[in-house]
């Protein structure tokens, strides 16, 4: 059993009941109890996604939330935080409680509410945050658009910080950004295609930062892409800022060069940068300076993706990936040991998010997941769950997966396949 949070490494056994982790310890005697036999595995606490797009209301042929939570299960993933971006936005009571009631139902991963920072996400005047966040939001966040006015982005981070919640940035200068299609660069001239410089992302993530000084409030930036980003990111760390961030396994593992092929399917916002970056992204792993890794799941339609690449629209899905890509591009290549991959992929956005996940501790909430880190396997989008296919990694032969699945003490998934839901305990 791995649990970062209690800084546990070692052979044990769990028990579980009534929902809850009741006892940690050697033989320990569980009476008719069933048990799941975990030799060879990994148990770690349920993984949590802190920023996926499960498109619902308003695009369910792309992916809804049932179909959300139930990919989330298959990859891994106890909890996901869904993001606002769909039509209409998710914001105030009304907005949020749509998306719990909707999650209750599926009876599958526990999906978290992110409400829109502005109105239908305009960036003009702040959403009714303080109903959203008492409704059970867990964040703020305009993510698919950046807040432009930094005005309304210091009065976001005033507002939240009574309810002790991030602000979750997707950081963009649009004027810098506009017309963009990947990372400006060499391999953008050589392509012909319109780049996006890195500068969009760092000057924001440097306006972010000061005004997070300013209002002493809490900062989340979202799907870090650049070294320059990274770096400033390090630096208001040292200085005692309440910033985290997060990084994406495509990020990771993906440069522009990928890109050559004019797949669709590597196309996403941020673009996929210079190997300079990728590295540096790595290296912010190993340090620490990095907080979580989030698949930033961002379903689209077949139709939608089969388009010249300037027309296609940004975002690839990654619930079902994320544990295989970097399981073997982090932990088998040795960037990372598998206590510190659970702390990001669990124990971090936990905490980040404010729930009483990410730990295996007697008294917690039964999420837990069991990996085989040397299960192999091939990505074929033909076997997932999700309602999209849109992923660059298809082919790709990766180590490690999530093998059972369980949520509040009920088993979703074992030994890879799912399982009809119960009710909750």
């Amino acid at each position: 059993m791995i649990d970062p949070a209690q800084d546990l490494d070692q052979t044990c056994d769990v028990l579980i009941e009534g929902g809850a982790v009741r006892e940690l310890g050697t033989s320990i005697e569980a009476g008719d109890a069933e048990v799941i036999d975990a030799k060879g595995l990994v148990v770690c606490p349920g993984l949590v996604d802190m920023h996926v797009h499960l498109r619902e209301p308003g695009r369910e042929d792309e992916e809804t939330i049932e179909s959300g939570a139930r990919a989330a299960i298959h990859g891994g993933f106890t909890s996901v935080a869904a993001m606002p971006n769909t039509e209409p936005t998710i914001e105030g009571e009304e907005g949020v409680k749509f998306v719990l009631g909707k999650a209750a139902e599926a009876g599958l991963a526990r999906v978290f509410p992110v409400a829109a920072i502005s109105k239908r996400q305009k960036g003009e005047t702040l959403s009714e945050i303080g109903s959203a966040i008492r409704a059970g939001a867990v964040g703020i966040s305009d993510d698919g658009y950046p807040v432009a006015q930094s005005g309304l982005m210091r009065r976001a981070l005033e507002y939240v910080k009574m309810f002790d919640r991030p602000v979750m940035a997707h950081c963009e200068d649009t004027g810098l950004s506009a017309g963009g299609v990947m990372n400006e660069g060499r391999t953008s001239t050589v392509l012909g295609l319109r780049g996006i410089p890195g500068a969009s992302e760092d000057v924001e993530v440097i306006r972010d930062i000061i005004l997070t000084r300013l209002t002493g409030s809490r900062l989340h930036v979202c799907h870090v892409s650049t070294a320059a980003s990274l770096g400033f990111i390090e630096q208001a760390k040292t200085s005692g800022l309440n910033v985290t961030c997060e990084v994406t396994p495509h990020h990771l593992t993906l440069d522009d060069e990928a890109v050559a092929t004019f797949d669709t399917n590597t196309k996403m916002k941020p673009p996929l940068r210079r190997k300079h970056d990728v590295s540096a992204l790595r290296k912010g792993i190993e340090t620490g300076v990095v907080d979580a890794i989030a698949s930033d799941h961002a379903p689209h339609s077949p139709e939608e993706k089969d388009q010249e690449f300037d027309l296609a629209p940004f975002g690839i899905i990654g619930l079902e990936t994320t544990v295989g890509i970097v399981m073997t591009r982090l932990y088998h290549e040795g960037a990372v040991t598998l206590s510190n991959l659970i702390r990001l992929l669990s124990t971090n956005p936990a905490r980040i998010l404010g729930l009483p996940l990410g730990s295996l501790k007697p008294g917690s909430p039964a999420d837990v997941t069991l990996l085989d880190p040397d299960s192999e396997w091939e990505v074929d989008p033909r076997d997932f769950v999700s309602k999209s296919r849109n992923t660059p990694f298809s082919g790709w032969s990766v180590k490690g997966k999530a093998i059972t699945v369980i949520v509040e003490g009920r088993v979703l998934m074992r030994d890879g396949e799912l399982k009809t839901p119960g009710v909750r305990p």
